[in-house]
């Protein structure tokens, strides 16, 4: 899109690819939201309404709507992660800034049932490299509950550096949730990429 570089995009490194949602997705990104209320919704903020209502189709359907308007804006990339052709999570690139600042947020989920097996530091390496060069961005930050060691253990993995501490930054589950801040900008990828970087400390730690 001409006001939004970078968009649309599929990005792929092995078995893990990244692709725009569509609607067709409806009942797989429902079944796997749904699976997994015990692992996220401490994590999201609350939207007022049961979990399952919140996750089903005709939910996904109202989402997937206002997602691609804010992509058509040029302020969103909202990705489906895939592994193996399979939806096993989201990371949406989001506040999209341009001119002086370059600059977005990241935030993603994942199931469960894949969690650890380095899909989620792929995914994000895969879309840190996508916004520094095609995407034209200049900065990513990712912001995180303190107590979220999991999402922590990702952007740590991928060289982000830890910034700021925000207190009571996103009303989380019910509550005012501190966060941490990190970020990354082009000039910390210096050895190829962001993806080439990650996967070479992964084989010299195995």
């Amino acid at each position: 899109m001409m006001n939004n570089p970078g968009w649309p995009a599929t990005l792929v490194h092995d078995r893990v690819s990244l692709r725009p949602y569509q609607r067709s997705d409806a009942t797989e990104w429902s079944a796997v939201r749904v699976r997994n209320e015990g692992w996220l919704a401490h994590w999201e903020p609350v939207s007022g309404v049961a979990w399952q209502e919140s996750n089903s189709p005709s939910a996904f359907r109202l989402l997937l709507r206002d997602l691609r308007k804010s992509a058509k804006t040029g302020i969103t990339w909202p990705f489906a992660i895939c592994f193996d052709g399979k939806i096993v999570g989201g990371m949406t690139v989001g506040n999209i800034v341009r001119r002086a600042f370059c600059s977005a947020h990241v935030g993603y989920w994942i199931d469960e049932g894949v969690a650890g097996r380095g899909i989620m530091p792929t995914a994000l390496a895969l879309v840190c490299d996508h916004a520094f060069t095609t995407g034209q961005l200049h900065r990513i930050e990712v912001n995180i509950q303190p107590h979220n060691t999991p999402s922590r253990r990702v952007v740590e993995k991928l060289g982000f550096r830890e910034e700021a501490q925000f207190k009571s930054y996103l009303y989380i589950n019910g509550e005012w949730r501190d966060h941490v801040g990190y970020a990354m900008t082009v000039e910390d990828v210096t050895d190829g990429g962001v993806l080439a970087r990650y996967l070479k400390r992964r084989t010299q730690a195995a």
